[in-house]
């Protein structure tokens, strides 16, 4: 299953995005420009903390930051911190030197996360609500994907 996350606010103090699903569906017409086959399904919206220019010399700042655009590997595996099991991005070896417990889930506003991606709907400025509903909504997403065999991806843009 692959996951495809569009920043599309990058604010001061937070980033919102937009997070869609692949679906297995055949392309829609020759004007998709999407690099995967199939067409974008929506889930939800997603907020992160300030989205950094890392490819022109910004830095992380630790729980401030959002993390680099890329494609990471999703495991739903147990969090000792909010006490259940969550999505959990894997990147390869500096990725988790430097961002390690990187995880999907709830919560309402940057003030929330320290790094990690919040899911739910943006309908404040700089929130997102019904986290918790989204938040199950993904990971029986994710665990259907895993039950099939199939890895999951997120692509971040």
């Amino acid at each position: 299953m692959e996951l495809i996350l569009t920043r599309i606010a990058k604010k001061k103090g937070y980033t919102i995005g937009k997070l869609k699903t692949l679906s297995d569906s055949p392309l829609k017409g020759e004007n998709n420009k999407s690099p995967f086959k199939g067409d974008l399904e929506g889930l939800c919206d997603t907020l992160e903390p300030t989205w950094r220019d890392y490819e022109h010399g910004a830095y992380k700042i630790n729980g401030k930051s959002a993390i680099p655009e890329g494609r990471y590997a999703v495991v739903i595996s147990y969090s000792p911190k909010f006490k259940q099991w969550l999505p959990l991005l894997l990147g390869g070896p500096e990725f988790n030197k430097k961002w390690s417990g990187i995880r999907i889930h709830a919560g309402n506003s940057a003030k929330d996360t320290e790094g990690c991606i919040l899911v739910g709907e943006n309908k404040e400025v700089g929130k997102v609500l019904n986290s918790r509903k989204w938040l199950y909504e993904l990971k029986h997403r994710i665990v259907e994907a895993k039950d099939r065999g199939e890895a999951v991806w997120l692509t971040i843009k």
